[in-house]
């Protein structure tokens, strides 16, 4: 039997149907909470709702910019004299300013509010569909930026970083989902 196979608006709306079912997990599982309780880590994780939500805005961010700008989007400079061995091993005399600001990206901030990390997300989310929609070929790829978690010389395709961020996001709303449940006896799902 000859099946005729998916158009690319078929593909380009399945991924993104998929991406908004893992984000709208995601999302449930703050919506509700007050500003201090999206910020608790109920677990022994340090993990806290409002975090994962501002984590998975910033993961997506990222590499949606890696889609349109290619591996200078996502440098992961060191900084002078500072090795992958002593960064990876937590014994660096110096941190770069991508590492502290990941590190930020799992908590609530002073200041920070559930609205305001959700509008931020909604910003980014737009802003993905709009490049998933328009980028002429998601076989289109670019090499991978140079990290020790990154395979030396692979290359990963739009489709790669949307399979990628569909994963990431469903990975953090299970883990927000634990935590909602712990905090307040509700599950986001």
């Amino acid at each position: 039997m000859n099946t005729p196979s998916a158009s690319p608006d078929a593909e380009r709306t399945d991924l993104l149907a998929a991406l908004a079912a893992a984000r709208a997990a995601l999302t449930a599982s703050v919506r509700g909470l007050s500003d201090e309780q999206a910020g608790q880590t109920p677990t022994v994780s340090a993990l806290c709702p409002g975090g994962l939500v501002k984590h998975v805005t910033a993961m997506e961010e990222g590499w949606l910019n890696f889609v349109t700008e290619g591996p200078s989007a996502m440098s992961f400079a060191l900084p002078d004299g500072v090795t992958w061995d002593d960064f990876m091993a937590g014994t660096a005399r110096e941190y770069p300013k991508w590492a502290i600001d990941r590190e930020k990206e799992f908590r609530m901030l002073p200041g920070e509010t559930v609205a305001g990390i959700l509008q931020a997300y909604e910003q980014v989310a737009a802003r993905s569909e709009k490049i998933v929609l328009t980028v002429p070929d998601l076989s289109a790829s670019h090499p991978l930026p140079e990290a020790p978690w990154n395979e030396p010389g692979g290359e990963w395709s739009v489709r790669r970083v949307l399979t990628h961020v569909i994963a990431e996001t469903s990975q953090h709303a299970g883990h927000a989902d634990i935590l909602r449940e712990t905090l307040d006896g509700r599950t986001a799902t």
